[in-house]
């Protein structure tokens, strides 16, 4: 990405077409329009490349880097006295330090990126103390932005359908499997943790069971926008979820809606 120089009015690199971002915007419209303008960075960077006839690992390996260096410098415009948490950099210690982290996944699904796949997204999150108050999901290939600015209403429930629970493409953990089982549920597969979370936000899906692994930036953003939807956001075992550890390994993860936290966690339980 070439240097441009900033409009201090907005403390925020531009990405040309989009809207300058306000320096004086709270929380949320900051996380919102970072993972947007992330995002659309993200889409042009692809069609490029792919016109260009890059191969998938090229354009994997350039949305990373490419979504992380534009995001990194927008918070130290933006909020340069907050420290950082990217799965795209070094990870420093001294944020241990801080109140205020912003942890974000510039590019969450790489695979589905450079697949040309929908499924993936923009992670944005700022947590105070450990906790997660502020945050945005974005998936650009639908035009989808999900944030606590404005929390999503999730749908109703068809209650003549099953259950459906949204799982990874390659590798559903063998719990998540006897949760299904228990249930009698349906399944729907994607890519990224932030894709298959925004499904049960949009009603797509009514539960996302994750067991297989994950860290703090994987799902940050979408338990904070989950919880400001009214979802239920915890550890698979019922635990809160607290962010900015020493480790930042997350192994697992539960969205879903509230009146099914219990019978989930019941079923999670009666197998440990």
């Amino acid at each position: 990405m070439r240097e441009r120089s900033f409009d201090r009015r907005f403390n925020a690199p531009p990405i040309d077409g989009a809207p300058a971002i306000p320096a004086d915007g709270d929380d949320h419209q900051v996380a919102a329009a970072l993972a947007e303008q992330a995002g659309q960075l993200l889409l042009a960077l692809r069609e490029k490349l792919t016109e260009q006839g890059s191969n998938q690992l090229v354009i994997k390996n350039a949305g990373d880097q490419q979504a992380h260096r534009w995001l990194m410098e927008a918070l130290r415009q933006l909020r340069p006295e907050d420290a950082v948490l990217s799965e795209e950099g070094v990870d420093n210690r001294e944020r241990l330090k801080f109140s205020r982290v912003w942890i974000v996944d510039p590019l969450d699904g790489t695979r589905e990126f450079g697949e040309g796949r929908s499924d993936w997204a923009v992670h944005v999150a700022l947590t105070i103390d450990g906790v997660p108050v502020a945050g945005a999901v974005s998936q650009p290939s639908i035009g989808a932005v999900y944030s606590t600015g404005v929390p999503p209403v999730v749908p109703p429930r068809d209650e003549s359908k099953p259950l459906n629970m949204v799982v990874s493409r390659s590798r559903a953990a063998a719990i998540t499997i006897a949760v299904a089982r228990e249930l009698g549920c349906t399944y729907t597969e994607m890519g990224s943790a932030g894709a298959k979370a925004m499904e049960v936000v949009r009603g797509g899906a009514d539960f996302y069971l994750h067991a297989g692994g994950q860290y703090e930036w994987d799902n940050c953003a979408p338990a904070v926008v989950a919880l400001s939807a009214g979802l239920h956001a915890s550890s698979a075992f019922g635990s809160q979820l607290r962010y900015n550890n020493k480790d930042p390994w997350s192994p697992d993860l539960l969205i879903c809606r509230s009146e099914l936290a219990k019978p989930i966690l019941e079923i999670v339980h009666s197998y440990l």
